[in-house]
């Protein structure tokens, strides 16, 4: 085991591998999947799955596939497979050739089937989903067989080949595999392995009218493609001895060598996040959201659109960590890991929200100073930029008081500031208007202050940012917040509708001025507006005359304040 993951945190899964290499699994050997359905856009919580599926297998220098669930045509779409392979690279993880689909198996899944029923381990029903719910019976009570359950195996056979055919309407016939309708499991209770949906499917078109059941074809898949370690959540759990009991069942157990194993992880539920798929499905489909990318959305794609970093997003999942207990995970964790990333990254910018402008007396007319700026402290290779300053600037109104408190450091009448990367500034008079309020200041720099620095050693406590007024973008400001108002959107109260706790300030939109390297902004490259926060160009909406900013995320923890 290398350093780098013996410096990990040892949760249960990697534990379990270690222990199979340190039983004579060549570590090459370990071969993991991620297996998404593409009924829609990945979000956080599939992120913390796919990082551990490829994650398991590339510290140990095993193989992870890509496998498309595709098993229920009717929800299915090419735009989410292209979405899921877009989100997967982002984050860094590649699978070479190894891009499955379930739908590659049809044809080995139905001879599976077949198999069962030849064998009497399963047979042909004609109980609708809600009829056998009621023979399969609860939990601690044996249920009763389907009156189809000793149907000849003849008979099953010709039914389930005229299923394929096309010969029966949905919902006539399913197939069930014959295993135990007194199981303290109701999964085991006879569950169904096929049925009949008459959809076209995004990759086999009208070939198939019948299509095999999740647990079916779950563990046969894993079984063809030789993976060894399948992780799911904890749900899954209860799934467990039916994923064995196909594999040890059917003649696929013969070809394998090495038997798949299920191992199951708690989901990530993550504080004012709503982490049901169907639910942001709703979202997207009743026009709440802009799409299943906006991002205030907890998919990839919006957190892409919205700032957040891969690196970011991939040191969140594995400090979470993996456990198999439940518990609600503090979004203030994943915004403290993508503020340590951006702080990394972010080229930095001066941007005045609620301008107030200054008038240097000392200064000429059309005079401009091109003032060195540094792109990033924590990054040299970042270099300078150039920021012009001239007579007229805008800064926060909020850096001027006129009666100010103790220790307020900023700008007053008679007081001095550094302006940043400028000069120190002192305000001479205060203009108001005829109710009262400044609407500008009138100040004088020191000359030889030029850069902020002390030309004669005397301290300057308050650092405040601004931009030149005759060359500011003006610019957009999207300030999103979190979508929902509710910290656990996983329990809510009885009779409650989820969309009750959406959160009308989700969204605040705001111009301001920036400085004039904000007109060549790139989506993609994350910035920190000065004293404000981090922040990134849109991908989708703003023009080079009037750039629009997503706010990635605060500079500090603002939840609960």
């Amino acid at each position: 085991m290398s350093d780098e993951v013996e410096n990990k945190p040892m949760h249960f899964i990697r534990q379990i591998i270690a222990e199979d290499i340190k039983n004579g699994l060549p570590p090459s050997s370990v071969h993991t999947r991620f297996p998404p359905e593409p009924n829609g856009c990945l979000h956080i919580g599939h992120a913390k799955a796919f990082c551990l599926d490829f994650g398991m297998a590339e510290e140990n220098g095993g193989l992870c596939n890509l496998r498309f669930d595709d098993t229920n045509p009717d929800k299915e779409e090419t735009r989410f497979v292209d979405s899921i392979r877009e989100d997967v690279h982002w984050l860094g993880f590649d699978w070479g050739d190894r891009e499955f689909y379930a739908s590659d198996y049809f044809e080995k899944l139905y001879s599976l089937a077949e198999e069962l029923i030849l064998a009497g381990k399963a047979y042909a029903c004609t109980l609708s989903a809600e009829e056998f719910k009621e023979y399969r019976g609860v939990p601690g009570k044996p249920g009763k067989p389907s009156p189809h359950r000793d149907r000849p195996i003849e008979e099953s056979l010709d039914i389930f080949r005229r299923m394929r055919a096309g010969e029966f309407e949905e919902g006539a016939y399913v197939i069930r595999a014959k295993i135990d309708m007194a199981s303290p499991n109701l999964h085991m209770r006879d569950p169904a392995i096929y049925r009949i949906k008459k959809a076209e499917h995004h990759r086999t078109g009208d070939k198939w009218c019948i299509y095999p059941m999740y647990d079916f074809a779950h563990c046969l898949s894993d079984a063809i493609e030789g993976i060894t370690h399948s992780m799911c959540t904890l749900e899954f759990e209860v799934h467990r001895p039916l994923y064995d009991w196909f594999i040890d069942n059917t003649s696929i157990l013969k070809t394998l060598k090495v038997h798949p194993r299920q191992y199951e992880f708690a989901r990530l539920n993550l504080s004012y996040t709503m982490m049901s798929k169907r639910k942001l499905q709703q979202l997207v489909a009743e026009n709440v959201v802009e799409g299943w990318d906006d991002p205030r959305m907890p998919t990839l794609s919006g957190m892409r659109r919205r700032g957040y970093t891969p690196t970011a997003i991939r040191n969140f999942c594995e400090t979470v960590g993996c456990t198999k207990f439940n518990s609600l995970t503090e979004l203030s964790l994943l915004e403290h890991c993508v503020r340590q990333d951006l702080n990394k990254v972010a080229l930095r910018r001066m941007a005045v929200f609620n301008p107030l402008e200054v008038e240097i007396e000392n200064w000429e007319d059309g005079k401009v100073d091109m003032l060195d700026a540094v792109n990033n402290p924590e990054d040299e290779s970042a270099g300078m930029r150039k920021v012009p300053f001239t007579k007229r600037i805008y800064i926060e109104k909020s850096d001027f008081m006129e009666n100010p408190p103790k220790k307020f450091f900023r700008l007053t009448i008679g007081n001095e500031v550094r302006l940043r990367y400028a000069y120190f500034m002192k305000c001479k008079e205060v203009i108001k208007d005829v109710d009262g309020n400044v609407v500008k200041l009138i100040c004088t720099i020191d000359p030889d202050s030029r850069g902020g620095n002390s030309p004669d050693g005397r301290k300057v406590k308050g650092t405040i940012h601004w931009v030149s007024a005759d060359s500011a973008v003006k610019c957009k400001a999207m300030l999103y917040s979190t979508l929902f108002t509710r910290q656990d959107m996983s329990d809510l109260p009885e009779g409650s509708d989820f969309k009750d706790f959406l959160n009308p300030e989700s969204l605040v939109e705001a111009e301001f001025y920036g400085e004039p390297a904000l007109a060549e902004a790139k989506a993609g490259q994350p910035l920190q507006f000065e004293r404000i926060a981090y922040f990134m160009a849109d991908s989708k909406s703003g023009t080079s005359e009037k750039p629009v900013f997503n706010r990635t995320v605060e500079l500090k923890d603002s939840y609960g304040k």
